[in-house]
């Protein structure tokens, strides 16, 4: 079956910077922070990735269980400090561990798509990719990351940060440019 370019060939690695900046302490500035989609954001924004990514593991299921239990536990923290941005952050770690754990299992390689002819083309699976240990380890940190997306205070933080910051204060592209350079001059 052929197929689009994946969208992560390609990769807009400025666009993605104007949104998420490694200059930023997102902590102390937690306006700045876009939720986004999916994991946007777990590489980069900072203090958080700095205090989660050590703990974030996925090789066999005994290092996924530890690195979801701590990650989670992690999670919990930053509810209970009101540190919405961490807690997201946490859950961003959570569902990453998900999707890399799955896409190990399903291509050994981490491979999935190949060009043939210029189209993109799927790779086959594995023929143990339900019962791999990456596929354990995958459902480890699925358990773990619904139980971070369902939760209901993140849920109620997630909803006032967005009305706090999202929807109240609208910046232009301008204005953040302007902000980033005048961090990045201190």
């Amino acid at each position: 079956m052929s197929r689009k370019r994946p969208s992560y060939v390609g990769f807009n690695n400025k666009e993605y910077k104007r949104i998420y900046s490694p200059d930023i302490n997102y902590r102390d500035r937690p306006g700045r922070y876009v939720i986004g989609k999916g994991q946007q954001g777990v590489l980069i924004c900072q203090p958080y990735k700095g205090e989660l990514l050590p703990h974030w593991r996925f090789k066999t299921p005994e290092l996924a269980h530890d690195s979801a239990t701590k990650i989670y536990s992690m999670f919990l923290e930053y509810l209970k400090g009101k540190d919405f941005v961490g807690a997201d952050m946490a859950k961003k770690y959570l569902h990453m561990g998900f999707t890399r754990s799955r896409r190990y299992a399903n291509h050994s390689s981490g491979t999935k798509w190949k060009e043939v002819e210029g189209s993109w083309e799927v790779l086959p699976q594995e023929e143990d990719c339900m019962v791999s240990d990456k596929a354990v380890s995958a459902e480890i940190f699925k358990v773990h990351w619904d139980l971070a997306r369902t939760n209901e205070e993140y849920l109620r933080m997630k909803k006032k940060h967005r009305e706090e910051y999202v929807y109240n204060y609208v910046r232009t592209e301008y204005e953040i440019r302007k902000e980033i350079y005048r961090e990045r001059k201190h």
